[in-house]
């Protein structure tokens, strides 16, 4: 046993050795509601039984939530009873608080009354008391017991019925007590602010995504609101955009409406007796009309003078007959890869749908001018001996002529963005540094460039040159608009840890950075042919909120903001940006986030964070690895993106090629230490790490190379190079670009003493593994391995299936129990209290 061990089994022990017991002292009344017996039809009820008259008047339905008009704050006397004031009649009393422990606890709620009473925990009742006593000394107790979760805060409701009937005083006596424990402080209050935890991350009201119509006039805002886990609803909005006026709403399911690229219209499809129709809806006056029937299903695209839609048909290669087949290529085995899109134009005047293309390798249409005379369109094809093993040809179609132009052909890192300029001379592409002959690789002495670094290129028609016009621009390109309002492209990126919008100036070639609001912006819609856009934006400690852009003045206007009253309600951590300089002289970004109610004179468990595959971890709140629901845990949070991500320039994101965890696992243990010297609050003894996908490899390779973590947590991690890269479905094109022009045969050392598997004798860490059973990308595998290894060595290992999840925990349930399984794992062993992991995890003998 090892000292940690030994530590969280003596804290244990020291946690059951006494019993702690709070009356409640001030509760929030709401106001009493007078209530009536129903009209009796008869002396019985439905059961064959005398009527209950008090029981009658206790089903009367009443508000249970302390915000309500008329609440009061009351308090408990000298003997811990809350003395309600007389009232004539028969009246329901709900008194109102809310709990919240700072660990795991095993609580038990008593409330004693005459009267009858029901006591609610978040709205669902769960303890009654049906009768009646003469006096407060007589009460019987209403007992329950209350499983806390650390930080979880519960709505405690008792609705007590005071019947003239009773003769009974209307008072409460509300106890908890916290069995075997001195260590656990709990927070009783009617305001007590709740913590951002992960069920936070999914239910409410959140603007989802914002479309401009072309000319500017109009705005669709599309809404998800989560009731509960298995219940949620979708709406959009369609309002004006000048007065802000609401026009009318569209329900899921009924209709999905999007813009037509010319008039502004709004259109939707519907089924049809043959194939599906599409109706146009007149913004303005709501009007209807349909334009097009019989048309095939799936996806399509208006061509910009309205007159032609443009459709993706799939077919599929023949299949072997049988049980028995035979793959064709490398990525065969994964499912629909044998599907191939061909391009069909449907005529809105004459109704004749015409096939554009065909063949064995399918089609892809990429844009149409704005004068609907050309179409862009690539095709793929799988080239399994030569690296990256997939190439890619663009070709533009006149659809007057079919006849065609061919841009380029067998382009192996072309990003398959492709966007005609507002004349049609040019065409905005994007793809990795090396496309293009390396034309715009910027990364210094490395060799390979890391392909995740999305750049930006001018193609001209006129010669067939290409332009590099991000290869001196740090940012990662996201998404492109060629806009034709005023001829500039619009490039969402990741730059460093936010997401900001950038407008390039083709005539000028210059760069400015939008004053967007907020940190990371989500969803970006600009009008065609006006100078508006509107946008989603987030920060790592404000939900998703939509905005409109003035182009020409430069401002913002918010226009929805629906969960911010539910923050509103809510104890924030407080994250502040922070760096240091890595022992090869590189300045490595971070930001951290510290607890609600922080203290600096206290000491504090860490937990550290950083990126899965290349993409860095940015300041948004929302997703499940936020900062924020660690820090309302009670941990300071430090995310890290060190060398490899994207976003800091190509040199910086380079380092990320042929490493495999080098240099990148230097910054975050040199990152942790220069943060714990920094910040003497951070219990150095307690500190914690956690990754996921390639974050999750990092995790476990970490442990082969520091002892500096007291815990750590690796979900969906890689932990065998080799079998991830022959077995994933993604295994081979993800290392074509992480380990590029790297095999197991020709650079073993890579594949083996990179990976935590070949190594798993280092370990000493605590290591927590997670993984979906469904996972396609890194099948669980990965952690079967390592957990086989870990348990031969007899390490500290402990391994969750999360059944029929693939690689992320999609089913809210699940994700939710897979998250406290995390935090249950840190508070065993960076707080020292295994009571939450012993409860979801009781300990069982197998022989």
């Amino acid at each position: 046993m090892n000292n940690k061990t030994i530590y969280a089994f003596i804290a244990c022990v020291l946690l059951s050795v006494a019993v702690m017991a709070n009356d409640f002292k001030t509760m929030k009344l709401l106001a009493p509601v007078k209530v009536r017996c129903a009209l009796l039809t008869d002396a019985i009820d439905t059961k064959g039984k005398p009527h209950d008259t008090a029981l009658l008047m206790m089903n009367t339905h009443t508000p249970l939530t302390a915000d309500v008009a008329g609440a009061t704050i009351v308090e408990s006397d000298s003997a811990g009873c809350f003395r309600l004031p007389a009232a004539q009649g028969n009246n329901i009393y709900v008194l109102t608080t809310s709990l919240r422990a700072d660990r795991f606890a095993k609580a038990t709620l008593r409330f004693t009354s005459p009267a009858r009473i029901e006591v609610y925990v978040d709205g669902a009742k769960v303890k009654d008391k049906m009768k009646a006593q003469d006096s407060l000394k007589r009460a019987e107790v209403c007992e329950l017991p209350l499983r806390m979760e650390p930080q979880a805060t519960y709505n405690i409701a008792v609705k007590m019925l005071v019947a003239e009937a009773d003769s009974c005083e209307a008072v409460l006596k509300a106890t908890i007590t916290t069995d075997g424990d001195t260590i656990t402080k709990i927070a009783c209050s009617p305001e007590l602010k709740g913590r951002y935890l992960l069920p936070q991350t999914i239910y409410g009201n959140q603007v989802q995504s914002v479309s401009v119509s072309p000319d500017g006039r109009y705005l669709l805002t599309t809404y998800l609101e989560y009731n509960n886990a298995r219940s949620s609803n979708s709406y959009t909005v369609l309002s004006e955009v000048k007065s802000g006026k609401k026009i009318t709403t569209y329900p899921a399911g009924s209709k999905v409406p999007s813009w037509t690229p010319r008039t502004s219209q709004l259109y939707y499809k519907a089924v049809s007796d043959v194939g599906e129709k599409i109706i146009l809806v007149n913004p303005a006056t709501l009007e209807e009309r349909v334009v097009a029937d019989h048309v095939p299903g799936g996806a399509f695209r208006w061509a910009p003078d309205e007159k032609t839609l443009y459709f993706h048909i799939a077919e599929q290669l023949e299949a072997d007959k049988g049980p028995v087949h035979r793959l064709l290529s490398r990525g065969d085995r994964v499912p629909n890869s044998r599907n191939r899109n061909f391009i069909w134009r449907y005529d809105l005047s004459t109704g004749v749908r015409e096939r554009l293309t065909a063949g064995s390798r399918g089609t892809n249409l990429c844009d149409i001018s704005d004068d609907s005379k050309y179409l862009l369109y690539s095709s793929n094809e799988a080239d399994d001996d030569q690296w990256p093993f997939g190439k890619s040809s663009l070709y533009r179609m006149n659809v007057q002529t079919l006849e065609v132009d061919t841009l380029f052909t067998d382009e192996y890192f072309f990003g398959g963005v492709a966007r005609f300029s507002p004349d049609a001379t040019k065409v905005l592409l994007t793809g990795g540094p090396e496309s293009f002959g390396g034309i715009g690789k910027n990364c210094g002495s490395h060799p390979i460039g890391n392909n995740y670094d999305t750049q930006a290129y001018i193609l001209t028609l006129a010669d067939k040159s290409i332009e590099p016009i991000t290869k001196d621009f740090a940012p990662t390109v996201q998404s492109v608009v060629w806009n034709r309002y005023d001829g500039c492209i619009y490039l969402k990126t990741n730059d460093r840890d936010r997401i900001p919008v950038y407008c390039y100036n083709p005539v000028d070639k210059s760069f400015r950075k939008l004053p967007l609001n907020g940190d990371c912006v989500q969803a970006f819609s600009l009008s065609r042919n006006a100078g508006t856009a509107a946008y989603t934006s987030v920060t790592a400690s404000s939900a998703q909120a939509a905005y409109l852009y003035d182009v020409r003045k430069s401002k913002s206007t918010l226009i929805a903001n629906p969960y911010a009253k539910n923050l509103e309600k809510m104890e924030m951590g407080t994250v502040y940006d922070w760096s240091f300089t890595a022992s090869d002289g590189t300045e490595i970004d971070a930001f951290y986030s510290l607890p609600p109610a922080f203290d600096a004179a206290k000491k504090y468990p860490l937990i550290v964070y950083y990126y899965g595959g290349t993409t860095p971890t940015t300041q948004a709140m929302g997703n499940p690895y936020a900062a924020q629901l660690f820090s309302s845990r009670g941990y300071v949070t430090l995310v890290i993106n060190p060398s490899g991500t994207i976003g800091y320039g190509q040199e910086f994101s380079a380092r990320h090629v042929n490493a495999w965890g080098q240099r990148t696992a230097d910054d975050i243990i040199e990152g942790t230490k220069a943060f714990c010297k920094e910040f003497p609050y951070v219990d150095v003894e307690h500190i914690g790490c956690l990754g996921a996908s390639y974050g999750g490899f990092m995790t476990q390779y970490l442990q082969t190379r520091t002892d500096i973590f007291a815990a750590a947590a690796s979900h969906a991690g890689i932990s065998n190079i080799t079998s991830y890269w022959g077995e994933g479905y993604w295994g081979v094109g993800y290392n074509a670009v992480a380990a590029a022009q790297s095999y197991p045969w020709n650079n073993p050392d890579l594949f083996t003493k990179q990976g935590s598997l070949f190594n798993a004798d280092k370990i000493n860490t605590p290591l927590l593994l997670l993984h979906g059973t469904a996972d396609t990308n890194v099948p669980i595998g990965e952690s079967i391995q390592l957990y086989n290894a870990l348990r031969i060595l007899g390490k500290t290992v402990e391994f969750v299936r999360v059944d029929g999840e693939d690689h992320f925990i999609a089913d809210v349930p699940k994700r939710i129990l897979w998250h406290n399984t995390i935090m249950a794992w840190f508070e065993r062993w960076l707080k020292n209290d295994a009571r939450w992991w012993n409860d979801i995890y009781p300990e069982r003998v197998i022989k």
